[in-house]
Order: structure tokens, then sequence, then C-alpha cells
């Protein structure tokens, strides 16, 4: 592994150079000889001219322009989208990795901001600010008992680095209001959501984003984990939606040999663009990847590049389809163009993008679509098309045409669900319930539990405990249904265990406690374990 990844690719994805959009240009009299405008664009300013000049109310140009530009781009693609410049700084700080704030995650809980947790190396943890912690002012002003929404929180304690803030918070077995003056800074959105030892020898990543830290956050983790004697890995990119073009190339880098295609793009005014792996010393050992149907964009690159090289077993349902490449474009109000100009394919050929010529709305219905036709519970469901076939380097069959089929099927597991547990899941209760049973026993489960392994030994969500979380939901509008008790019981008990591990332990600890129970992680745990690796033709070397 080295020491630290390199990312100087040009991002297909991140903005660019500057790029002004003129729509319409002067109304031209002009026509055709049967009448037709010659020029789109003249049609478009004529309509615009007749509605400013006749229609019955003063129109706002803006939102016409704007309604006008979305229902252009509809006619596209799916993903080629407007983003209006009050929305441009949100909809790209996930990706960049940072935002600028005082770093902590909250949950407004019976009209109280609630510290979930001081976000890692930013100013809230430096300061002491602990999980747990109600924040009842916020520069003096109060905002406990006060209707104050979410988006409130972000608007006062966000804010430019360098800025300060002082909140003052009510903390468990403190008599007073404890009051903190804190510097905003940069703070890290992580993409890294888990990293720990599965079992002996086989470690666990899962990645929730690729960002531009995902390659850094990758290699930490990755390093941690060989000290800790990991010799495979099962890669987690189920819920993935991708990201960065250049970070997906880095982490496949990690599996593959130096110089090998791990993807290549193309479109009409795109020349094609090859992309093969650095020189990153490859991980040998067994690698299993984790893909569902919310797997899309650079995970399916990633995931693309290690099926085609024989380099991983894909493990799940069949991923989300999103073979499309967009860049974008910077406008002069402030506002973006985020354009389709190119269409990836793997190194096999394939193209995985799935159709969408019935248009955006039928294409987010996918996830419903094949829930019907059974393809969530049964793989011989999922259609593929033999003039779309493909080979890997071990001459496996492989298919574009929409999203990457797994090597190994694990069907949707609906067994333990209810309408007593989507009822409870609907309206917060569960995240409400442990936000206040830790709140209240926060001291006595610090000193029983001092680490994750005395927890998930000893911790059990007893009669008394899911009794108390009943009453709760009860209060919250939930009438108790014994029936689906009977049915969802195992899934509420894991799930109650795993956010209070969360509370302590933070993702690590809540991941190790889900994946538990779940079917996709302990197929591939048993995949690396016996010889589905040498059956399916995957090489670890």
């Amino acid at each position: 592994m080295k020491k630290k990844l390199n990312y100087k690719i040009p991002l297909l994805f991140a903005v660019v150079a500057a790029f002004a959009m003129f729509v319409g240009a002067r109304f031209s009299s002009h026509s055709k000889a049967d009448g037709g405008i010659s020029d789109p664009s003249s049609l478009f300013q004529e309509v615009m001219m007749r509605i400013n000049s006749e229609y019955v109310d003063k129109p706002d140009d803006a939102k016409l322009t704007q309604a006008a530009i979305e229902g252009m781009l509809k006619e596209l693609d799916p993903h080629s989208v407007f983003i209006p410049a009050s929305e441009l700084k949100a909809s790209t700080e996930e990706l960049q990795g940072n935002f600028e704030g005082i770093g902590i995650e909250f949950n407004i809980l019976n009209d109280t901001i609630f510290v979930v947790t001081p976000i890692s190396g930013g100013p809230s943890e430096k300061l002491g600010i602990r999980a747990g912690d109600k924040i009842i002012k916020i520069d003096g002003k109060n905002v406990a008992g006060v209707k104050y929404k979410e988006s409130d929180v972000f608007k006062h304690l966000r804010g430019a680095k360098g800025t300060d803030v002082t909140v003052s918070i009510l903390r468990s077995g403190n008599p007073g209001l404890l009051d903190f003056k804190i510097t905003r800074d940069k703070i890290p959105i992580y993409s890294i959501d888990a990293s720990y030892m599965a079992s002996p020898g086989i470690g666990y990543i899962k990645i929730s984003r690729f960002g531009s830290t995902t390659a850094d956050e990758f290699s930490s983790a990755f390093e941690k984990l060989q000290k800790q004697g990991m010799t495979s890995l099962v890669l987690d990119l189920r819920g993935n939606p991708g990201g960065y073009l250049n970070i997906a190339i880095d982490i496949a880098s990690e599996f593959i040999p130096k110089g090998k295609l791990i993807v290549y793009t193309e479109g009409r005014a795109s020349e094609k663009a090859v992309y093969n792996s650095k020189d990153y010393s490859p991980f040998k050992g067994k690698v299993a990847v984790l893909i569902d149907e919310g797997s899309a964009s650079a995970s399916e690159i990633v995931t693309g590049a290690l099926q085609d090289w024989d380099r991983a077993l894909v493990i799940g349902r069949r991923s989300f389809g999103k073979g499309l490449v967009q860049q974008q474009y910077p406008l002069s109000d402030g506002s973006a163009l985020r354009l389709t100009i190119a269409r990836y394919y793997t190194p096999s050929g394939r193209c995985i993008q799935k159709s969408y010529k019935n248009g955006v709305e039928d294409y987010y219905q996918d996830f419903a679509k094949r829930y019907k036709s059974g393809e969530l519970e049964n793989k011989d469901s999922i259609k593929v098309i033999d003039s779309l076939k493909y080979y890997t380097n071990n001459h496996r069959a492989v298919y574009g045409g929409g999203g990457i089929v797994p090597d190994v099927f694990v069907p949707l597991d609906t067994s333990e669900n209810s309408t007593y547990l989507i009822k409870l899941l609907n309206k917060g209760v569960f995240n409400q319930y442990v936000l206040t049973y830790t709140d209240k026993h926060r001291t006595e489960l610090t000193g029983k539990y001092p680490d994750f392994a005395t927890f998930d030994k000893n911790f059990v969500t007893d009669n008394s405990f899911i009794n108390d979380f009943v009453k709760y939901g009860e209060k919250a509008g939930v009438k108790k249904d014994e029936k689906a008790m009977a049915i969802s019981g195992s899934f509420i008990k894991n799930e109650l265990k795993a956010l209070v591990a969360r509370q302590l332990f933070q993702n690590d600890g809540f991941y190790q406690v889900v994946n538990e129970t779940n079917n996709v992680y302990l197929k591939a745990i048993q995949s690396i374990k016996d010889n589905s690796f040498e059956k399916d033709g995957i090489v670890s070397k």
C-alpha cells in the first residue's frame, strides 16, 4: 500500500473553466415559407416576448427561465441537471469532503438540539463538547422549546471559517449551562463509513461515496486493517451513489496491477479517454465487493473493473445502472450546468447504463419495477440481453445494458417486514428512543462497556428494554402489535442494539452489529473462507 494516494487526473465531474449559456438570440421575424420558425431559439424568444407583453399577470422571468432550462434538460437524460446558485454550495459539499461550521452531528428531540456526536477533528471536539450534550442557547438566544428547525440550526451554526459562535450547553451531571465559544473551521465529511476486522484475517471497509478525500481515507483504513492481520477484504459499496471518476480509478488501482485498463469514456463531442491503473503495489488477497440496486456510477466503475479482470467476487444484487459521465460548468449568474458529456465503458467494453427512453420519472421508479418483477428476490428474474454479452479476462460471461449483475446473488430479505415496523421507522421512533435512552444512561453505559467487544458480548435488548421501546412508540402514535412483534421482533432488537452501539462507538459499532445478521455480508465472509473464488475463476493475486 502506498502512504498517500495521488489524484491529479482532471475531474470529469468537477468544476471546469467558466461556461456561459446564452439562451435565445435576438427575436427574428424571418420564417420559413410554410410559416415555421427557422431557428428554435427564436421560437423560444418569441414565446417569452408574447408572455411578457400579453400575459394576464406580470410574469417572473427568472422562474420561467429556470423552468424552461429544467424542462429542456429532462429531454436529454436523467443526469443532466441545472443547479441554482442558492443550491450549488450544498450540492458539492459532500463530494468536496468538507464544509465550514462547528463540527457536530445533531438531532432535534423534544424541541431540543441534541449533539449526537462531535465530528472527529472538528472545533467542537477539540473544545470538549460531547455526545449527549443539549444546545440550549446560540449566541445568547434561547433555542430550546421554541420549535427550532433543522434549517435554523444550519443557519446559525454553520458559517465562514474563522468566525465565532457561542453555544450554551446543558450536560448531564452539571447543574448549570456550560458556555463554549467556538471558532468555526473546515469540517471534514468522511466517506468511509466503517472499517474493522470482520473475522481473523478478513477486513471490512464500507465506502458511502467517492469524494475528494475518499482515496486518502481508504488508504488509512486499509493500512490500519493490514496492521491487524488482514489478508482478505470485504469492500462494501451498497447504497454508494458514486462521485468523482478519478477517485474510482484510485480505488480500483489498489487491487489491479499497474497499466491495466480500468475504464474508458467516449461521447459525441468528447474524444475517447482511457484510464489505466496506477502504480500502487496492489493488494493480492481475496476481495469480495458488495453491491445492490443503490450502487451507481463510480461504484460501478470500481466493481466493473474488478469483475472484468476477475479480481473480485461480486456479491449482492444488480447495481443501479448509471454509465453516463457528467461535467459541471459554472454559469454567469452563479448557477451551474451539470451536463452528460460521455458514456463510460468497463475493461471488457460494456456500457452498463440502463435505458431512460421512457423519461426521468420512469427511470427513477426502477426499484419498484425490480421489486414487482421479482428480480430482488430471484436472480432468474434479472433480464439480460445476449447481444450485450461480454467476457472477463478469464472468459466468464458478463452483461451490459443496465447495471452490473453480481457473481453471487443474494436476495432482498423481506421476511421480517411488517406494517408495525414500517410505522416505527417512518416516525423516527428508533432514533428518538435510543437518543433518549443513551442520554439517560450514558455514564452507566460508558462505564459498563469500555470497548465494542465488551458491549457486543454483554449488551442485550431484553424484554424490559423492548417493552420500554414499545411504550415509547405508543406515545409517538404507533400502537403495539403483538403479531407484528413476532414477525419483526428480531430486527427491532438488532436495530436498537446497533443504534446504541453507534452512540457509544460511532459508525464502526453500528455496522458491526447490523452486519452480524446481514445475509449479503455473511455470504461474503463465507465465500472468502470456502472455495467460491476458485470455483468462479476469481484470482487473488
